[in-house]
């Protein structure tokens, strides 16, 4: 059985959807973010970066949300939620499996950064730089999802379990951000959201395990 190293409010909850969209069993230690929004010390037990998430499946020991997401669906998808290389939309998968993190993240983090550290963010030179990079990802996002109710297409993938959270979780609890512009992104988001399975994964999970 997959156990999974947990944090509140955090990319982790992707492998817990996952999990309960493929209806594997697993078991997780849960974790609560501190006030400053960071993972407690305690993490460091876990993983020599403190973060989440991690897996444990048997002596394999996996971080990162994407690496655990391909893992799971190799191991133990049987071709459900990804798409075979053979198919049309095989590379339109992939390249959003991997933005996600590779691309929308960095630069939403980036933003979101520099926004803590400075006092006067929008002062500051080049952030006008920042925020007009962060408009050129919602724009071409939107304009994908005008194509398909999917970023793969027609049908739900892990590409959108992986694209999901910050428009989601992230949006909500971390770094405000205004999708009132992009209602093709507002619509997606609420056919993510309404999943049943997505709504087991962000519901409270538990204290820390002893």
């Amino acid at each position: 059985m997959i156990k999974l190293v947990h944090l509140d409010r955090s990319r982790s909850e992707r492998v817990l959807w996952l999990l309960e969209e493929l209806g594997l069993p697993y078991e997780v230690e849960a974790f609560e973010r501190q006030p400053d929004l960071f993972a407690p010390d305690a993490m460091r037990k876990t993983h020599t970066l403190g973060r989440a998430p991690v897996i444990y499946d048997g002596d394999v020991v996996l971080a990162e949300s994407g690496a655990i997401v391909e893992y799971i669906l190799a191991l133990y998808g049987g071709g459900r939620l990804a798409v075979a290389p053979g198919a049309p939309n095989f590379a339109r998968y992939l390249y959003w499996l991997h933005y996600a993190e590779g691309s929308l993240m960095l630069q939403l983090l980036r933003e979101w950064s520099l926004d803590r550290m400075l006092p006067d963010a929008d002062a500051h030179p080049g952030m006008a730089r920042v925020r007009a990079g962060t408009l050129t990802h919602l724009r071409m996002i939107e304009e994908e999802l005008t194509r398909s109710p999917y970023l793969a297409g027609e049908a739900f993938t892990a590409a959108d379990i992986m694209m999901a959270y910050p428009f989601t979780t992230f949006r909500r609890h971390v770094r405000p951000l205004d999708l009132g512009p992009y209602p093709a992104i507002s619509a997606y988001a609420a056919r993510l959201e309404s999943r049943p399975a997505f709504q087991k994964a962000v519901r409270p999970v538990g204290p820390p395990a002893a």
